[in-house]
């Protein structure tokens, strides 16, 4: 059983003519939880895009679990253990909370079965309370709280969480993080993109800053904390 989860080489990944991605190299290795940074229009968003098999890059390579995953469908890397929650959430709003949930159960790749129904209900009270709404009646958090659900009800290895708390008020964004750091502590290895670097560095074992499409900073949490001119020359604090 690999400790490397995911292991991308050498990505330059483009939208047409523009050049987005610049030779990346990034890895989430089993147990560790990841914090992806940088300011809007760096290429965070299209690093997981391209991670997980929704854009195709020019250049470079992509291993999950060991094996490649250039040219597969996103089916496929999600079936390897890589359960994604992109920006903007992708909730089916004309299903139920429960449908929503029930749709994605299975047991991850190793058998595992450790995040059940009713172990998420217990992890997301909200959602106990509104089973029979349909996503669509739900809130921002509440669909928030429901992408993350559905994805646990994978049992993935790797949890990819995109913006994790853009948008939400913040006691609902207190919540996602108390969530956050709960998943951590199951062992699932996480990636979070998020703006705000001081709740990212509580639950996150090292984290990458990319700027223009490179990695600018990569280090332990402890290392970004102790340099506030990294903080202020790439993230604006």
């Amino acid at each position: 059983m690999t400790d490397r989860l995911i292991d991308a080489r050498g990505l330059h990944t483009y939208y047409g003519a523009s050049h987005i991605l610049r030779g990346i190299d990034f890895h989430v290795d089993r147990g560790e939880t990841i914090g992806l940074m940088g300011r809007n229009g760096m290429g965070k968003s299209t690093l997981l895009k391209t991670l997980m098999g929704l854009v195709v890059p020019r250049a470079g390579t992509v291993d999950v679990m060991g094996r490649s995953t250039l040219g597969r469908p996103t089916f496929e890397v999600a079936q390897l253990g890589v359960a994604y929650v992109p920006e903007g959430r992708g909730i089916f709003g004309n299903l139920s909370v429960k449908e929503n949930l029930v749709m994605a159960a299975r047991p991850g790749t190793r058998g595992q079965r450790d995040w059940t129904y009713e172990r998420v209900l217990q992890t997301f009270p909200r959602l106990a309370e509104r089973l029979d709404h349909g996503g669509q009646q739900l809130s921002g958090g509440e669909q928030q709280m429901l992408t993350i659900g559905r994805a646990l009800m994978t049992n993935p290895d790797v949890l990819i969480l995109d913006e994790a708390t853009e948008g939400l008020a913040p006691l609902i964004a207190r919540e996602i993080w108390r969530i956050c750091g709960l998943i951590r502590e199951t062992g699932i290895s996480s990636v979070i993109v998020d703006k705000n670097w001081k709740h990212v560095t509580q639950v996150t074992d090292r984290n990458v800053i990319l700027v223009k499409g490179e990695v600018a900073f990569a280090g332990t949490s402890d290392d970004l904390r102790s340099q506030p001119e990294v903080l202020d020359r790439y993230l604006g604090v």
